[in-house]
């Protein structure tokens, strides 16, 4: 047995097709969708991503705002930064590059976004509308996972789902976002004892743990959906490659589909928070949200 392959590349390219398409709606009404992106300080990895954020905003047809900032900026400029984007009508979606240098509080500045432009989906206020089961800006890559399993098994309800891993970002709203589709949820973690029996009975495991290829085949239950958040890097000879927390080459002989590292939650993250921003314009506007593209 092979598992299928979800390919997150394709199925980005699908979501941001569609926030294009409600781009366009918005634009015969004179509206335009607003993305500000935040960088303080020049971390390499931060760059990239800011800058194919800012890259894949203007293809789809949404107003593209770049802060770059320096290292030494202090808190208060950032904040300052912040509250002038929260009263700026033209952006919508408001998004500080994480990690922040140490001198900044960063629980602060997440703080300071308006949750009505909080596309991360990361201030507190977004966090407890999405445990209680209200409308609340989400979390992009758990967002990106929970499409991409609505895809494959239409229906979640009844199923057995195991999360390993308990972060703010993604263990803890992926599960809320499971159990909102009615399925049954363990969250699994560094204390959690016998941790592979546990994901042996999940029919849809999640691994967001943050270890490389700690997740073997023999942990998963055959025919399993598996969703590997994992983006870690290890040596290569004298570079690098990337995997996820799942072990590919042993887990693909077992599942019934999984995604791949790089290549599938990943594309998904840059997409949700194109569509997270369509949604919060639209909420902005008074008008009806984007079909497809919010919980």
């Amino acid at each position: 047995m092979t598992a299928d392959i979800i390919d997150g590349k394709a199925f980005a390219a699908t979501v941001r097709a569609r926030v294009a398409e409600h781009v366009s709606r918005l634009a015969k009404q004179s509206i335009t969708p607003g993305l500000a992106v935040v960088l303080v300080g020049e971390d390499p990895a931060s760059q990239v991503y800011v800058r194919n954020k800012g890259k894949q905003t203007v293809e789809v047809g949404m107003a593209s705002f770049e802060h770059k900032l320096d290292v030494n900026t202090s808190e208060a400029d950032l904040l300052a930064l912040i509250a002038r984007l929260n009263a700026d009508p033209a952006v919508h979606g408001i998004l500080c590059q994480l990690p922040v240098p140490d001198h900044i509080d960063a629980d602060k500045v997440l703080a300071a976004i308006d949750p009505a432009k909080d596309v991360d989906g990361f201030h507190i206020s977004n966090v407890g509308l999405l445990a209680t089961g209200q409308k609340a800006m989400v979390p992009c890559t758990p967002l990106g996972c929970l499409m991409m399993l609505r895809e494959r098994h239409g229906s979640l309800s009844g199923m057995n789902a195991v999360v390993v891993g308990r972060s703010n970002i993604v263990g803890k709203p992926m599960a809320q976002l499971l159990l909102r589709d009615s399925a049954t949820v363990t969250i699994a973690h560094s204390r959690t004892r016998d941790i592979e029996a546990l994901c042996r009975t999940a029919d849809i495991l999640i691994a967001a743990v943050g270890r490389p290829q700690m997740i073997t085949g023999d942990w998963i239950k055959p025919g399993a959906t598996v969703i590997d958040v994992g983006i870690n890097r290890v040596p290569n000879g004298e570079k690098t490659r990337l995997v996820g927390d799942v072990d590919f080459a042993s887990a693909v002989e077992v599942a019934g589909a999984i995604t791949p590292v790089p290549g599938g939650v990943g594309p998904m993250t840059i997409a949700c928070l194109l569509a997270n921003t369509v949604t919060a314009c639209c909420r902005a506007n008074g008008l009806p949200e984007p079909e497809g593209l919010t919980i």
